[in-house]
């Protein structure tokens, strides 16, 4: 597991530049996950090595971070949907950390830029809404109905084999409730030697999806001491200035910010991601923006792919 000082010797006096949509650049390959209940931790099983690719071209445009293919991954869900014993859908759980890794280990051999240093590897966790395959990560309202235990034993197995795969860290990324994120960071708890960052899905500049400020959330985050950064993922790049202006007061260097918006389009569970909303392109034009107000680890989430990351890092200076 990696630590807060480690991260610091590889972002240097720069940010950290996270990798982008993984599905995103898996469908630019030309497969088809739309629709599909596992999305692209199906290709865990099917295809790993297109898995493996995606990673390296990511690493390649500029990334420090890959995020494992398993956001929409769960035990349950692999057991179910590909008929497997729960020894196999564990295994298959954590090939997504072991493909990441393979992919870093390629890229550092392959590659002789001496001033970055070792990419790491994010143990990718989505929210429970995620397994729902209704698009409730974008509302929250499912956890109404469940309590904090509920929610913990929801996340516990996939996280344990994150851990136990060895991730770098984990990333509990799309949370759309404070109750969710509550459960999460208990379940962190657990795992006394792992190293997180929690980012919040939200729906405009104040709020989380679920309607609660973002200022509670990140306060609430900011009580684990476990955390390397604590942010916001998937939502227009509009969204990150004003969410971290209400954060402002609570900026420390100890826990920075983490943000790494999706490409300012929209997305309807029924027509897919549509281009009302703003370009891809300003997440490069808006990052000088986030770094001055704290953010230290920036990336994209949904439509972005290895050109928009390299744009990226070119617009912040880093080598």
């Amino acid at each position: 597991m990696c630590s807060k000082e480690s991260i610091a010797s590889i972002r240097g006096a720069g940010p950290l530049i996270l990798d982008g949509g993984l599905a995103t650049e898996l469908e630019a390959q030309g497969f088809g996950l739309q629709g599909d209940p596992l999305w692209s931790s199906r290709l865990l099983h099917t295809n790993p090595q297109a898995i493996q690719d995606a990673h390296y071209r990511f690493l390649d445009s500029g990334a420090d971070v890959v995020s494992t293919a398993t956001y929409q991954a769960s035990i349950k869900g692999f057991m179910e949907h590909l008929d497997m014993s729960l020894e196999s859908a564990q295994e298959l759980m954590k090939s997504g950390v072991h493909l990441a890794q393979e992919a870093v280990q390629q890229f550092v051999t392959s590659n002789n830029d001496t001033e970055r240093g070792r990419p790491l590897v994010a143990g990718c966790v989505g929210a429970y809404g995620a397994f729902l395959l209704d698009g409730s990560e974008y509302s929250g309202g499912y956890a109404e109905a469940m309590s904090i235990e509920e929610l913990k034993a929801w996340h516990r197995p996939q996280i344990s084999c994150l851990v136990s795969a060895g991730a770098d860290l984990v990333a509990m990324e799309t949370i759309p409730s404070v109750k969710e994120a509550e459960a999460l960071l208990e379940l962190l708890r657990e795992f006394p030697s792992c190293k997180a960052w929690l980012s919040f899905s939200c729906k405009d500049g104040r709020s989380l999806c679920d309607g609660s400020p973002f200022l509670e959330a990140v306060r609430l985050a900011q009580r684990c001491s476990q955390l390397v950064a604590v942010g916001v993922n998937c939502c227009s790049p509009l969204l990150i200035q004003p969410l971290l202006d209400t954060v402002s007061p609570l900026r420390s260097p100890d826990q920075p910010w983490v943000v790494y918006p999706n490409s300012g389009e929209e997305w309807d569970r029924l027509s897919g991601w549509n281009a009302s909303g703003s370009k891809v392109s300003s997440i490069a034009e808006l990052s000088q923006e986030w770094l001055k107000q704290g953010a230290t680890m920036i990336g994209g989430c949904c439509r972005v792919g290895p050109t928009r990351i390299t744009e990226l890092r070119k617009r912040l200076l880093i080598k």
